[in-house]
């Protein structure tokens, strides 16, 4: 499905970004575009993002214990 119709992105595109290492809405603003025209997909997009890192992204969890997302613990207790 379509998250942000500005930029053409789909959840299919966040969790393939997340299995590639981001793991922050910053993140995938800056390499895919999400919710940097109108915005009005962040909302969805943050929640695209938390589902792939917590249900099924490969690099994720490794990310998270060598560090390399610190939003990962946080995403986990929300």
């Amino acid at each position: 499905m379509y998250v942000c119709v500005c930029n053409a992105i789909t959840e299919r595109h966040i969790g393939q970004a997340v299995d590639e290492g981001m793991c922050s809405l910053r993140e995938l603003r800056e390499q895919l575009g999400v919710g940097a025209e109108c915005g009005r997909c962040a909302r969805h997009a943050r929640e695209c993002m938390h589902a792939a890192l917590g249900g099924g992204s490969s690099l994720a969890p490794a990310a998270a214990a060598v560090g390399l997302c610190a939003a990962v613990p946080a995403m986990e207790a929300a």
